[in-house]
């Protein structure tokens, strides 16, 4: 299936472009994340946590605009022409 892939902040730096178009057999954000860290070497670490349980840090997904903690989490299934943004933990003042 194919899917949109919005990255903003450090992700859109070491992908190198905001918007990816993304062909993907993953079932799940889960599964499509852990993918996602395999394709973008930069992202390692930085979008599923250590367990693969959740997560990393503060990082948020949302799928069609709702935060996937809303959804079931890392077992939210995808659909084809489904729109993910990933939002990288932002800190300062």
């Amino acid at each position: 299936m194919q899917l949109e892939c919005v990255f903003f902040g450090p992700f859109r730096d070491v992908v190198g472009e905001k918007t990816v178009r993304y062909e993907t057999d993953a079932e799940t954000v889960g599964d499509l994340l852990v993918e996602l860290e395999a394709a973008y070497p930069g992202l390692e670490g930085e979008l599923v946590d250590d367990d693969g349980d959740g997560l990393a840090g503060d990082t948020v997904v949302t799928k069609d605009e709702t935060n996937v903690v809303h959804l079931e989490g890392l077992e939210t299934v995808l659909e084809t022409d489904t729109v993910l943004r990933l939002v990288p933990s932002v800190y300062g003042g």
